[in-house]
């Protein structure tokens, strides 16, 4: 799952992140608002949003402009301002938990999780049907003939991404910037070693191989 993490102090933004990411959540990390309201329209799980932020955009501003972009993501506001200000304040904009600061990475991580299980209950699953997989977009779940298949979160959004768009040719070019973003600068051959895992797991995927340019999903 995609979460956007707003947060101005560098250092526990960097600590979060990693306990994050060791949780299997694909993390952006966003150290001013200006920035992070450039990203307002993107498909997101989850914003972690701080309240008191460098610049003249504060985690206010951002949970408005999501709510009149009417986002369905989830908002997770964190302040060491006054506290039951603050969590009024954020629950009438339209939050879904408040974090005093300080707070402990694992504290964050059972809010991150509860949140997202609150989510999942009041979303209309988006099921799409491939041979004999049965693929929740949604809950992030692939049901199998023969039981479950568990998936990375990247080898989730690799597939997810051909799914949605059968027939299409995508370039290795492509697929990088979808799956791991545009701040990604290693070789696209990682592409090809993570189709390679996803084609072990799903071996009734029909994805063609494009030489010299990339891959299609039949």
């Amino acid at each position: 799952m995609k979460i956007y993490y707003v947060e101005d102090e560098q250092d526990l933004a960097g600590i979060i992140k990693k306990y994050l990411m060791r949780e299997g959540f694909d993390v952006t990390v966003f150290f001013d608002g200006e920035s992070a309201m450039e990203h307002i329209h993107d498909d997101v799980d989850l914003w972690i949003l701080d309240i008191m932020l460098t610049g003249d955009v504060s985690g206010y501003d951002i949970i408005k402009a999501l709510k009149a972009n009417e986002s369905d993501a989830a908002v997770i506001f964190t302040s060491a301002r006054d506290q039951d200000l603050d969590k009024i304040m954020g629950l009438e904009l339209g939050s879904d938990d408040y974090l005093a600061k300080p707070y402990s990475p694992r504290e964050l991580i059972l809010r991150v999780k509860a949140v997202l299980k609150r989510q999942s209950h009041f979303q209309v699953s988006e099921i799409i049907h491939y041979d004999q997989y049965e693929i929740n977009i949604t809950k992030r779940e692939i049901k199998a003939n023969d039981g479950m298949i568990d998936l990375t979160n990247k080898e989730f959004e690799l597939l997810s991404f051909f799914i949605k768009n059968p027939n299409k040719a995508f370039s290795r070019e492509e697929i990088l910037k979808h799956v791991w973003g545009d701040n990604y600068y290693g070789s696209d051959r990682v592409v090809d070693d993570l189709l390679r895992r996803l084609r072990h797991k799903m071996p009734e995927l029909k994805i063609e191989t494009i030489y010299g340019y990339g891959y299609r999903l039949l």
